[in-house]
């Protein structure tokens, strides 16, 4: 339990202060960002499951063409999620960012009862009490959240479309590291492509930066799947606002974005939301684990 609450804990504090390793690259193209991030990435993971001989899942993928299938949307779902994240960070909206991870809890809540799920009241209450946060921040500002909501829907449809996969965590990142690959590599080689080729174009310390993508995509990700499995669901889900708090710090004290009355008005009902559904669910577990 200790050793799954530090790891999954450490996954989502470095998810939390990622806009500080993003912030260093501001000055380069965010698709450009996302590029090397998708090409570091597979290239780490590609190595870790050559050092763990763990590649025996190539086989299933070609006797089964629906996992590529599913994995191709799944990479769809992640590509748009990272390019968002980054557009917006380095467009200074680290605080409309960390919206959309507040409340992917709740999407994952709606995309349930888009299966057949049944909510229980409270939950009811939870998910109608973020809707009624986001319609303030909507109708304060004159316009949708675009940002917190499109990463909180691509976040959430990505859980689901990995929650009904057939490959673990490791593999599957892989699988869609590699699918996103070709589009990658192309845009980063092509001169055509509009790209700057910031790795040969710029210092080392800009290329080194780059490369870094890959160990800071791929090493929360591995803390968090082995966290996961040793921990409570309702746990993980407490532990998962760590990072959207750390980002909206960071927004407001460290690089000075806006966070108006009206806007903490809109932030309070979907905290008040979070706190409501996270109480609810501790409380569900608890009373199946005492039965």
């Amino acid at each position: 339990m200790l050793a799954g609450v530090l790891s999954a804990g450490c996954a989502f504090f470095m998810w939390g202060v990622f806009p500080l390793y993003l912030k260093t690259l501001k000055t380069i193209p965010p698709l450009e960002i996302l590029s090397h991030r998708v090409f570091w990435s597979f290239i780490m993971l590609a190595l870790i499951l050559t050092l763990r001989h763990q590649w025996g899942w190539i086989t299933s993928i070609k006797k089964n063409p629906r996992i590529t299938a599913a994995f191709i949307a799944s990479a769809s779902m992640l590509a748009i999620n990272w390019m968002v994240y980054i557009w917006s960070i380095n467009h200074d909206r680290i605080v409309d960012a960390s919206l959309g991870y507040f409340i992917a809890p709740l999407f994952n809540v709606l995309f349930g009862v888009m299966l057949g799920e049944r909510l229980r009241l409270w939950q009811w209450i939870s998910v109608g009490l973020a809707a009624t946060g986001v319609a303030w921040l909507t109708i304060s500002a004159g316009q949708l959240p675009w940002i917190g909501l499109t990463l909180a829907f691509t976040f959430g449809l990505y859980g689901l479309l990995r929650k009904t996969a057939s490959l673990g965590a490791l593999e599957g990142l892989t699988l869609e590291t590699l699918v996103m690959l070709p589009l990658s590599a192309l845009f980063l080689l092509l001169p055509e492509s509009g790209s700057p080729h910031a790795f040969i174009n710029t210092g080392i310390n800009t290329s080194l930066l780059l490369i870094a993508a890959g160990p800071v995509t791929a090493i929360p990700l591995l803390l968090f799947a082995y966290g996961a499995r040793r921990i409570p669901l309702s746990l993980v889900g407490i532990l998962q606002y760590i990072g959207p708090t750390i980002q909206l710090l960071l927004g407001i004290y460290l690089y000075n974005e806006a966070f108006s009355s009206t806007k903490l008005i809109g932030y309070g009902l979907i905290w008040c939301a979070l706190g409501l559904y996270s109480i609810e669910s501790l409380w569900q577990a608890w009373r199946h684990s005492a039965r």
